[in-house]
């Protein structure tokens, strides 16, 4: 093996080591919304409020591959993807985008939460 191979191999071994997948439980860069329906540790079910700026999370309403179904509901929004929609004291603000959101939704009647 040559100095130039025994280099690439390292270099493609330290890349390897440096991936999300090789540090244990933490969650993928893939990972949008957790299997816990988490994201960024706030959980999301709740009081939700719109917000112009600022918000916790930026998402995106889509009609196909959500990375969370999402109900709105008039009360006991106990549960992944029920969210109630409040203008006061929320768990958690949301803000919508058009592009670069942090996760997917997609508005559903029926079976919220993890697709």
């Amino acid at each position: 093996m040559t100095q130039r191979m025994r280099r690439l191999a390292a270099l493609a071994a330290v890349a390897l080591l440096a991936t999300p997948a090789a540090a244990g439980d933490r969650v993928s860069l893939d990972a949008r919304v957790g299997k816990d329906c988490t994201r960024d540790g706030k959980k999301l079910w709740g009081r939700v409020k719109v917000v112009e700026a600022f918000a916790d999370f930026e998402v995106r309403v889509v009609d196909a591959f959500p990375d969370l179904r999402v109900k709105t509901v008039d009360a006991f929004p106990d549960s992944c993807g029920r969210w109630q929609m409040v203008d006061a004291f929320p768990d958690f603000t949301i803000e919508y985008v058009d592009a670069f959101s942090d996760f997917d939704i997609q508005r559903v009647d029926a079976f919220p939460g993890l697709p």
